[in-house]
């Protein structure tokens, strides 16, 4: 069977991958090409005159108090929150595997430390810190990202751990360090291969709750500043005319709730295709 053939049966295979992949890529690459989308209108440029309109053929979206098209703010909305979502789920992601694998790794002192730091930040409800977070730093969509990446972490970092100590004492370790590997090595080769795969299953599956945690963050004051174009700010900006002008909420939380699901349903595939134990299974 050729290497076409093969992709030809594993797209055919995994649909529900293949089709909430496209999906994703598809709003990713409305979100990089927003300006062709939009037409070229700016999503903080308004006409007063035009203030509140309800959706028709001009605005399909209507507009909001400052005269702003919806629609073009929807589009670019999804530049600004894919582009915390994927940042928050990096940063969390490489800092949870570092110290996860480090503490497996090393035991001792360095394990009781950073387990310690986690279980304290684990006793506090992960929103109400990431609040208290952002509120010190200040308002804006960067001090949001890192605030939730400071409480978020510990989940992959408990994660590495429990698998490194899976192996960290196997028979193919202790020859590797008998034979003069170097601990860098050693985390290289044989710690960190380990446990990306199950990560990268769990990155995948937070990819929706970082969305709406960032757009929480927003929706209470604590992230994007006006006139920046984001989901949750919008759905701030729209709650005083919720009965008046119920569009100004409807739009931006349709877009909020198909990129949730989306990404959900992406990472539950993926994580039907990657996880071990589905492939222990079948076998």
């Amino acid at each position: 069977m050729s290497q076409m053939e093969k992709k030809k049966n594993f797209f055919i295979e995994h649909k529900t991958f293949t089709i909430f992949g496209i999906l994703a890529i598809l709003l990713i690459l409305t979100a990089v090409f927003a300006p062709v989308v939009t037409g070229g209108v700016s999503p903080t440029e308004g006409d007063l005159m035009k203030a509140i309109q309800p959706p028709g053929p001009e605005h399909i979206f209507g507009t909001d108090r400052l005269g702003r098209d919806i629609f073009t703010r929807v589009i670019y909305g999804a530049r600004v929150s894919l582009t915390a979502t994927f940042s928050t789920v990096a940063l969390i992601f490489a800092v949870g595997t570092l110290l996860g694998i480090l503490a497996g790794y090393f035991g001792g002192a360095v394990d009781a430390v950073i387990m310690r730091i986690a279980d304290m930040l684990i006793a506090f409800p992960g929103l109400v810190l990431a609040l208290a977070v952002a509120g010190i730093m200040g308002a804006s969509i960067r001090n949001a990202v890192i605030a939730i990446a400071l409480v978020s972490w510990t989940k992959y970092a408990r994660l590495a751990r429990s698998l490194v100590l899976k192996i960290r004492n196997r028979d193919f370790v202790a020859a590797a360090v008998v034979t003069g590997s170097r601990t860098p090595y050693m985390l290289l080769r044989y710690m960190l291969p380990n446990v990306l795969p199950t990560l990268i299953i769990t990155a995948a599956t937070d990819i929706g709750g970082m969305m709406l945690e960032l757009a929480a963050l927003s929706f209470l004051g604590f992230g994007a500043k006006a006139p920046a174009a984001e989901w949750g700010l919008m759905l701030n900006e729209g709650r005083t005319y919720m009965e008046s002008a119920p569009w100004l909420m409807v739009f931006p939380g349709l877009a909020i709730f198909i990129t949730v699901v989306i990404f959900n349903m992406l990472g539950d595939s993926l994580r039907d295709i990657l996880d071990p134990r589905n492939e222990e299974g079948g076998a």
